[in-house]
């Protein structure tokens, strides 16, 4: 996985990311937004742009934040995935 989406997104979802996001790979699951770990192109756009810093590369979330790793990638574990955010 890429980039992981952390915390701080919940119950902002700026979307900026969305906006500069060359591959649309993001989505949303409600309380806060994801990011396809199949779709991402690991370009790194979306993360200066986050206005809460909630976007890292995989191998740097902070340890508090780990467990959003797993939550991102089991968002596209079902059969119904997430609607894609516009």
């Amino acid at each position: 996985m890429p980039h992981v989406v952390t915390e701080p997104c919940i119950g902002t979802k700026d979307k900026a990311c969305v906006g500069v996001c060359p591959v649309d790979c993001f989505y949303d699951i409600g309380e806060q937004l994801v990011i396809n770990p199949d779709e991402c192109i690991d370009c790194g756009a979306c993360v200066d742009v986050c206005p809460v810093t909630a976007i890292y590369p995989d191998d740097q979330v902070p340890e508090k934040w780990e467990s959003y790793i797993e939550k991102n990638k089991k968002a596209f574990d079902g059969d119904t995935p997430p609607k894609a955010s516009v």
